[in-house]
Order: C-alpha cells, then sequence, then structure tokens
C-alpha cells in the first residue's frame, strides 16, 4: 500500500510538472482576488481540531490530568464517553450564527483547522473521526454569508510538530522520519481536494500543513519542500489530467524567515501558490519580557519582509495577546513564563487582569490590545493579510475576535483605525 500510495503522490507531481510547462503562464482565478483585495479572516480555532487552552471545559470535565490533547482524549476515557462530549462540542461551540457575526464584522475569510483523522484512523491509533459533516455545513454556512473557507489540515500522522494543537502532544514530531506518514498525509490532501473540488466558490484555499517543525533542522524541511511539491500537484491538479483547479495553495513557512523561501514554487512556473507566516510574540522568555511599546514595534517590523515576499503572504494566525497567561496555553498542565509558574521561566509579572473575562480588563488594558490590534492588521496588509487567532475562546478573551469586537478593542470594521500612525 506505501509504494502504491508513493507512485501516486509521484504520478501528481508527474502531471503537475507536465501541466507547468504546458500551462505555467496561466495564472488562475481563483474565486478572491488574492494579492489586491485583502485578506482580512479569523481561525475556528478549538473546533474540529480540539485544543486545551480553548476549550478548557472540555478537558477539565474528563477528570484526567493525563488528558492533554484529543489523542488522549479518545484514549484514556471510554469512546462512548469521548463521542458523547465530542459531538455535543461540534454541534455547539460553531453554528451558523457565528458564521453572520464573522460575516457582519466586515471578514472575509475563515481557516478552518482539521485533522488528519477526520478522514483517516489507522491501526492503533484512538481518534474519534466524525468531523467532516461539520466540515461540510461550514462551507454551506460561509457561502450563505459571502465568506471564504481555508481548509487547513492542522495535523499529520506521527505530528507534524509535537504541539498538542497537532491532535497528539509529543516530545519530538514523528510524521517527517516516517514515509507512510507522509503518503497517508498526501492521501488526506487528495481527499479533501475532492470533497470540496466544486466548491471552489466558497473554498478558495487549501492549507497542506500547519506548521510543520522546520526549527528541527534540514532533514525535517527536506521533507516538508518535497511536500510541498507533491501537495501543488494535489491540490491544483485534481483532476487526474492537466487540467488546474482555481484553489489557492496555502504553504507554510516551516518556521523559517520568509527568504528562505524565496523563488519557491514561484510564478510564472507555478501559479497559485501563497506562503502563511505565523507571528507570536509569546513563547519565549524574551518575548513576554518586552513592554507593550516593544511589542507593537516588533509587529511593525515585519512589514519590509512581508511586502517583499516572493509569494504572496498571508499572516494565517497572531493574536492582540501579548502574553502567554492563558489557561493551558502551553499545553494543559503546564504554566506560564509570564506569571513564572512555567519551569525554568522568570516571573514578568501577574496575570491578573490581562487573561480571562475582558470584565477584568482595565481600561489601559483595552487600549493597548486596541493599539497592538491595529499595529499588527496595518502591518500584515503590507502583505497580502492577516487571520486572527481565534474566533472565541471559552475563558481568554484577549485572543477572542468575538470577545474584542464586544469589548471594543477590535473595531466593527477591520479597516477602522484609531491610530493609523501607531507604526510610523
Amino acid at each position: 500500500m506505501v509504494s502504491l500510495r508513493s507512485a501516486l503522490s509521484s504520478a501528481a507531481v508527474l502531471v503537475a510538472l507536465f501541466a507547468r510547462s504546458a500551462l505555467g503562464d496561466s495564472p488562475i482565478n481563483p474565486s478572491f482576488s488574492y494579492g489586491s483585495t485583502k485578506v482580512r479572516g479569523v481561525n475556528i480555532g478549538g473546533w474540529l481540531v480540539l485544543e486545551p487552552w480553548i476549550t478548557p471545559s472540555l478537558f477539565d470535565n474528563t477528570g484526567n490530568t493525563a488528558i492533554v490533547d484529543e489523542w488522549t482524549f479518545g484514549q484514556l476515557q471510554s469512546k462512548q464517553a469521548a463521542q458523547a462530549a465530542l459531538k455535543n462540542h461540534w454541534d455547539t461551540w460553531i453554528t451558523e450564527q457565528d458564521f453572520i457575526d464573522i460575516a457582519a464584522a466586515g471578514l472575509n475569510h475563515v481557516r478552518i483547522p482539521i485533522g488528519y483523522w477526520a478522514f483517516d484512523v489507522g491501526p492503533g491509533e484512538p481518534y474519534i473521526s466524525g468531523q467532516l459533516p461539520y466540515l461540510q455545513k461550514a462551507v454551506t454556512w460561509a457561502r450563505n454569508h459571502g465568506l471564504k473557507v481555508i481548509v487547513d489540515l492542522h495535523g499529520a500522522p506521527g505530528s507534524q510538530n509535537g504541539f498538542d494543537n497537532s491532535g497528539h502532544r509529543i516530545s519530538f514530531p514523528q510524521w517527517h522520519s516516517n514515509s507512510t506518514n507522509v503518503a497517508r498525509t498526501n492521501s488526506v490532501i487528495k481527499q479533501i481536494t475532492k470533497a470540496f473540488i466544486n466548491d471552489q466558490d466558497t473554498v478558495s484555499v487549501i492549507a497542506p500543513l500547519n506548521e510543520p517543525a522546520g526549527f528541527d533542522g534540514s532533514d525535517v524541511l527536506s521533507v516538508i519542500r518535497q511536500y510541498w511539491y507533491d501537495s501543488y500537484g494535489n491540490i491544483r491538479f485534481p483532476y487526474g489530467t492537466s487540467q488546474q483547479s482555481n484553489t489557492l495553495v496555502l504553504i507554510h513557512d516551516a518556521f523559517q524567515p520568509l527568504s528562505y523561501w524565496k523563488g519557491f514554487e514561484g510564478p510564472p512556473a507555478w501559479q497559485g501558490v501563497a506562503i502563511d507566516t505565523h507571528i507570536y510574540q509569546i513563547f519565549s522568555q524574551e518575548e513576554v519580557s518586552r513592554t507593550n511599546q516593544q511589542h507593537i514595534d516588533a509587529a511593525c517590523s515585519h512589514a519590509s519582509d512581508l511586502s517583499t515576499s516572493s509569494l504572496w503572504a498571508i499572516v494565517g494566525e497572531w493574536t492582540p495577546a501579548a502574553t502567554d497567561c492563558a489557561k493551558y496555553l502551553n499545553g494543559r498542565g503546564v504554566g506560564a513564563r509570564y506569571d513564572g509558574t512555567m519551569a525554568d521561566s522568570t516571573k514578568v509579572g501577574s496575570c491578573s487582569g490581562l487573561t480571562g473575562s475582558r470584565s477584568s480588563f482595565s481600561s489601559s488594558y483595552k487600549t493597548f490590545l486596541r493599539q497592538y490590534w491595529e499595529a499588527q492588521t496595518i502591518t500584515y496588509e503590507k502583505g497580502a493579510g492577516w487571520i486572527q487567532w481565534t474566533w472565541k475562546a471559552e475563558n481568554a478573551d484577549e485572543w477572542s475576535y468575538q470577545a474584542g469586537l464586544a469589548g471594543g478593542w477590535i473595531p466593527k470594521n477591520p479597516t477602522s483605525r484609531t491610530y493609523p500612525n501607531i507604526c510610523g
């Protein structure tokens, strides 16, 4: 089976190579004018891929502190209990009303993470499937309300980064080191492309893998680069002929600077490729130790990289949060750097009033959140646009677009500016 999958993957690349030579000068015609109209969107995080910090109650209610991700959610409790909890979550966490509200906020895209286990659960894997009908429902909601959808493969077999949001929190990612894992992932991308082949008016983008761990070295990066080639063939040439889809391929920067990817899969030989970069300032001691002004200055500093990228650069994840204070943000059972509760961290200050309900936020904190939000959106529109992480969270309003709208630090119109000159 592995060799067959490999052969199919190779065939897809050959089709792509043939088509590029024949049609390389023909730009795609996506249903959104990428590059000229700015992407302004929000992630639907914590819905079809569980994240402990987004819905801590789902994990706390298990009564088992060893349940830290979607893998252990299925593994360490009865299947009946896990299925019931997941179905209720899928049914209630996101509804069509959320899409109505997202469109009313002036946004034009939603990025929807999904795991490979929605399409393929292998022997010994404790994942529970059933997410695909909800993704299909979400595409209908998006179409009803004029939103474009980015289908984002957020978790791959073996885990591409070891993060809990890949589905499986492990000490070292295993996706890249096993050709079967990569072959299965290519198969899943083909399934996603096929599932939405007639929805290109709404599913305008497929992101073939979220945050692969390029920081683990050249071995990982070489697998990632080949996987991006395979994904181009699988997404742009889904018909088995030289006919091209109009679906944009959104590759992740694998935690490398945008300059690393300069010239990679660029026009005219390659058409319809964009690059996704995620910009956070909270996952290191140095970053959480910055002053508010230093956070703003660091955000503004990305303008040059984004504006000179050889591919359309979309900031597919970012947040107005400037601390890692949100409960479980660094993992269930792991503390925060900011307040010194994470092992080997140095306390910067108290998390009180910086996370949780916005009712605890001071007016000066909300002013900073607005300034930081504006600095980032102004800067990220120097590239192809932005998609904030995330739409909603149970108890981390500083991360929530929905809460920001209600609390006033995110404007009802995303182009409104109170601080138009914040980046100079």
